[in-house]
C-alpha cells in the first residue's frame, strides 16, 4: 500500500461511524459496552461449541475479533489463541494414527458426557419408549 492509499484509507476511517462514537463520550461508552456484550456472547458460545463437530474454534476467534475491535487485551488474546491453536493442529498432524484416534475418542467422550448431563439421551430415549434411570440427566433429573 502506498502512502497516498494509506492516507486515503485513514481519511475514510476518520469519517466513519466509529469516529462519530469517539467524539461523543456517552455514545463511545455505549458502543464499547455493546461491543463487549456481543463479543462476549459470541466468545462464550464458541467455547461451548469447541468439543462438538462444527465451527467452535471459528466462533471463538470471531468473538475475540469482535472484542479486539475495541479492546487491546482481546487482540493479544486472539493472537495468543491463534498461535497455540495452530501449534496444536501441527502437533496433531505429526502424531501417529493411534494418538489421533485417542484424541478423537476423548473428544467423543466429552460430547457424550455433555449430552448425557444435559438430558439429550433421556429425551431421545423417550421418543422411542426407552425409559432407563441411567439415561436421566444428573443436572435436570427425571422428566416425570
Amino acid at each position: 500500500m502506498t502512502t497516498d492509499q494509506h492516507e486515503k484509507s485513514v481519511e475514510v476511517h476518520e469519517h466513519g461511524p466509529r469516529q462519530w462514537f469517539r467524539r461523543h463520550p456517552a455514545m463511545r461508552l455505549a458502543y464499547r459496552v455493546g461491543v463487549g456484550v456481543v463479543g462476549g456472547l459470541v466468545l462464550v458460545a464458541g467455547v461451548l461449541m469447541i468439543p462438538y463437530p462444527g465451527p467452535g474454534w471459528l466462533v471463538v476467534f470471531a468473538g475475540l475479533a469482535i472484542l479486539a475491535s475495541e479492546f487491546e487485551w482481546a487482540g493479544r488474546v486472539l493472537r495468543f489463541a491463534k498461535r497455540y491453536y495452530d501449534a496444536w493442529v501441527e502437533w496433531l498432524k505429526r502424531q501417529a494414527l493411534p494418538v489421533r484416534l485417542l484424541v478423537l475418542a476423548a473428544t467423543g467422550l466429552v460430547v457424550m458426557a455433555t449430552c448425557w448431563a444435559l438430558g439429550a439421551f433421556s429425551l431421545v430415549g423417550g421418543w422411542f419408549g426407552v425409559e432407563h434411570p441411567w439415561l436421566e440427566s444428573p443436572i435436570f433429573g427425571s422428566r416425570g
